[in-house]
């Protein structure tokens, strides 16, 4: 048997192959950084199939699809979503099926949108604070929602209690938000908000997507639209006055719901809905009239003392119609300031939101006092003496007035002497008495009424700036003298207690107006009081009493600058009517001039001697009675 001998050759050459194998797995090692990202990578594996498996748990995934409509099953939790919501269970599957928040804004305005809804739950005027400096929030902790009411698939569906996939986007200079309700990646229900720089009017849209097989499109869907009010004033009773629910309808009309505890109204064609809150308001136009739209206003104050939050609820309900199996509605949101001149802006006759009064009130306001005003604030920054400065132009443009009043007044005192003599003569016979009055004062070219014409001529004059005062935006926050906002009341003094209709403080301006009424009433009904009290007539000194007594419960708290100006207008009506008296009229030269127009020869028109010869007859059958 021959013995193998070592090769001493094949053992070189293993040596040479394992040297060159630890060499290669040498240079083959992985790094510390290659080792930690294998480890990560294990890690990040781990995770995703745990994620997997909570998925698989919750039942989020979508898992298959049917006639183009994706459908959440595998679970109890989606079969119940999917009766619930069918097609539209899909957006509750999607991650943005939260109460997230998006916001849209620009320089003046600042929007919030919930997914919940796809609606506005958030609206503050950036430039603007409350009487207390609270930022103004139109909407804010749930005071305001927006719904969308449809049938899909044999369900009653509600847009409030759906989620919304939020996109934020930019149209050149403006902000874009499209809010989707999905049924599918790309089919779906939209509301677009479009924002412009410094604009509190934005572009508001209602669409659809490839809806028209899941809705149920031969009957519109219905869009409910509700806002309780905020108070933002120091008296919720005065800024209540002033809380409305306005209309636009039927090509330009317009009407509201203003107090009482709860009214209803329904109106036809309407082009834009007003939730009007005295100094602001929120409105949603629409380009397309809203067939026929239901109204709710709700009073929220009975006690000043007890309700303090809110004033008013406002509610509109109205109709989308389907075209062609989807929605496609243009409308606008307008949140801002009640201020005629933005508003009239925006040519969309918004100015009739701002109340200046109806018929010949309203163009007093909008064509003479109005411009006067924007006049006078482009010279004098101090509004106070803008109403001192405004009232007295008017007050002189109606002294001609004014004097004709005052010299019927002073003939009529002349002329008491001999009026007193017939009362006396003819005390018996009021019929008698009644036709020498009408002689005497044909004769003498007087006549009572000739006193109350200038004062009813007045009368547009004071109800237009009745109205304007409380409406100017411009008197807002803006002080005079004691009164820090002259359109809020000018408390001098709180009461430790609260007096019904008249508050728990005392306004100052309101005392001096009273008093003004008091002295001008005194000297010009003073005459009529020492005269005998007519039968059927008015007592005159409980006149002179109420009217300063309402000027001072009842404006106490109104407005500052309107009892200013009631203030500063008796004032100036007590110094002409001086004027007038001393160095004008002259009542013996009154005196004079009525003997002189006794002895001329009177021609009576057509209705005196009608009047006349009623009166005579009158009289003639009298007598025969009392013969018979």
């Amino acid at each position: 048997m021959e013995e193998k001998k070592f090769d001493f050759n094949s053992l070189i050459g293993f040596v040479l192959i394992a040297g060159i194998l630890i060499w290669m797995l040498y240079q083959n090692a992985p790094t510390p950084e290659e080792i930690e990202a294998e480890k990560t990578k294990t890690e990040l594996v781990e995770a995703q199939k745990k994620q997997q498996e909570l998925q698989k748990s919750i039942d989020t995934t979508v898992v298959k699809e049917q006639d183009g409509i994706e459908i959440v099953s595998d679970s109890l939790q989606s079969l119940e979503l999917q009766n619930k919501l069918g097609s539209f269970a899909y957006a509750a599957s999607l991650p943005s099926a939260t109460d997230a928040i998006t916001t849209l804004e620009n320089d003046v305005l600042e929007l919030k949108i919930s997914n919940k809804g796809g609606y506005i739950v958030e609206a503050t005027l950036k430039n603007f604070k409350t009487y207390d400096s609270i930022p103004i929030y139109l909407i804010k902790d749930g005071n305001a929602s927006l719904n969308l009411q449809f049938q899909a698939e044999n369900r009653v569906l509600n847009t409030k209690e759906l989620y919304f996939e939020p996109t934020l986007s930019q149209n050149g200079q403006n902000k874009v938000l499209s809010m989707k309700l999905k049924t599918s990646e790309n089919t779906y229900l939209e509301y677009r908000y479009e924002l412009k720089p410094g604009e509190y009017m934005l572009d508001f849209a209602v669409q659809s997507k490839g809806l028209s097989s899941v809705i149920h499109t031969s009957e519109p869907a219905q869009m409910e639209w509700q806002l309780k009010a905020y108070r933002k004033a120091k008296s919720v009773t005065y800024e209540n006055r002033y809380a409305e629910l306005l209309w636009e309808y039927e090509g330009g009309k317009d009407d509201y719901l203003g107090q009482g505890k709860s009214k209803e109204d329904e109106a036809k064609d309407v082009t834009y809905i007003a939730f009007k809150q005295h100094f602001f308001t929120s409105i949603l136009l629409t380009d397309t009239p809203f067939k026929t739209t239901r109204f709710l206003s709700e009073n929220l104050v009975e006690d000043e003392e007890i309700d303090t939050v809110y004033t008013k609820n406002f509610v509109a309900k109205f109709p989308l119609e389907f075209k062609s199996g989807e929605l496609a509605q243009t409308m606008n949101w307008y949140y801002g300031p009640t201020d005629f001149k933005i508003l009239d802006g925006y040519n969309r006759n918004l100015d009739e939101v701002v109340p200046l009064g109806w018929g010949i009130f309203g163009w007093i306001n909008k064509f003479l006092f109005m411009p006067l005003f924007t006049w006078l604030s482009s010279w004098i920054s101090n509004f106070g003496i803008i109403i001192i400065v405004m009232t007295i132009l008017i007050k002189i443009a109606l002294s001609p007035v004014q004097y004709k009043q005052y010299l019927s007044q002073a003939k009529m005192k002349v002329l008491k002497p001999e009026i007193e003599e017939l009362n006396k003569k003819y005390k018996d016979n009021a019929m008698k008495k009644q036709q020498e009055t009408m002689k005497l004062y044909s004769k003498a070219g007087a006549s009572p009424m000739a006193g109350c014409l200038p004062a009813l001529m007045q009368l547009p004059v004071f109800y237009a700036l009745f109205m304007f005062f409380p409406s100017a935006f411009q008197l807002r926050q803006k002080g005079f003298l004691w009164a820090d906002d002259l359109s809020s009341y000018d408390s001098v003094a709180n009461l430790p207690f609260y007096i019904p209709f008249y508050g728990d403080h005392v306004s100052l301006f309101p005392i001096l107006a009273s008093i003004a009424i008091f002295v001008y009433m005194m000297m010009t009904m003073g005459q009529s009081m020492q005269m005998q009290q007519q039968p059927g007539m008015p007592n005159m000194k409980f006149l002179m009493y109420l009217s300063p007594l309402f000027m001072l419960v009842f404006f106490n708290n109104f407005a500052s600058g309107l009892s200013l100006y009631y203030f500063i207008s008796q004032v100036i009506t007590i110094g002409i009517m001086l004027f007038i008296k001393f160095f004008i009229l002259d009542e013996e030269k009154i005196l004079a001039r009525i003997e002189e127009n006794k002895q001329k020869p009177k021609k009576q028109n057509r209705f005196q001697k009608k009047m006349a010869e009623m009166m005579e007859q009158a009289e003639q059958q009298k007598n025969l009675q009392k013969k018979k």
